[in-house]
């Protein structure tokens, strides 16, 4: 670093190992990819990270390893930070948790009221245009290939494949860090790969119901189908999760 104000990548990564020991130079290209992290570069194409990248890197990781905050809202708490609306600390902290009470309270809104304001799942915004090598996959996410090999095997990450180039998208990222607390937990890419089969049967179920109208040439009947896609999506999540909170507690309680 003598005589330059700024880090390289493998300085960076120096930097960071000490408090974040899965950091890897492949998981600062994908979050370069997802536009959180937005380093300089050279002439050459080498990339340069000053302190405030560095500073936004560590941010980004806290977020990750303590709150285990998705890309969206990673990405929405930075634009607040940014805008000076939130703290540092601020935007670390964990993400709300709304512990349901048993036996519930009567609700005062509609399910319908309250899908609304869960955030905007926009199925009509296409996945970022990135492209992983099984490699760059195990450093994003912090599998190692072994585990990466097996997701592959039992069609829990499928590959991609582009002019006869075989490549992961962002998507497959979000589903291999899933995997991996699933599999931190004793769960099993056998058992990941029924509720893949689960969710697509349940998409299938969706996508044909709105058909007619995603099929449709005019755009406005696009939307709505796209929209009301979206809407199914947010109140299918909070239905399947009230069912399997339902059967958790039956469970624990010994109710049959």
């Amino acid at each position: 670093m003598a005589g330059r104000p700024f880090l390289s990548i493998g300085e960076v990564l120096a930097a960071l190992k000490p408090e974040f020991a899965d950091v890897t130079v492949s998981k600062i290209r994908f979050l370069e990819a997802e536009g959180l992290i937005t380093p300089n570069r050279t002439n050459s194409g080498y990339r340069t990270f000053y302190p405030q990248d560095l500073e936004r890197l560590r941010t980004i990781l806290k977020m990750q390893r303590e709150s285990f905050l998705p890309l969206k809202v990673i990405r929405e708490r930075l634009a607040s930070l940014d805008a000076g609306t939130i703290t540092p600390e601020q935007a670390t902290a964990p993400a709300p948790i709304t512990i349901v009470p048993a036996p519930p309270e009567p609700l005062t809104a509609t399910s319908t009221e309250v899908a609304k304001q869960e955030p905007d799942i926009d199925l009509a915004e296409p996945a970022a245009n990135a492209h992983f090598t099984e490699s760059d996959l195990a450093g994003a996410t912090g599998l190692d290939l072994t585990q990466v090999q097996a997701l592959k095997d039992f069609g829990v990450i499928c590959e991609h494949r582009q002019n006869g180039t075989v490549y992961f998208d962002g998507e497959d990222v979000t589903v291999g860090e899933l995997a991996r607390d699933f599999l931190k937990l004793g769960i099993e890419p056998r058992h990941l790969k029924q509720l893949r089969r689960f969710a697509e049967q349940e998409a299938e179920m969706y996508t044909t119901l709105v058909g007619p109208g995603i099929r449709n040439r005019r755009a406005d009947a696009r939307g709505q189908a796209v929209e009301t896609l979206g809407e199914l999506a947010k109140l299918s999540r909070r239905l399947r999760q009230a069912y399997v909170r339902q059967r958790m507690r039956a469970a624990i309680s010994g109710d049959r």
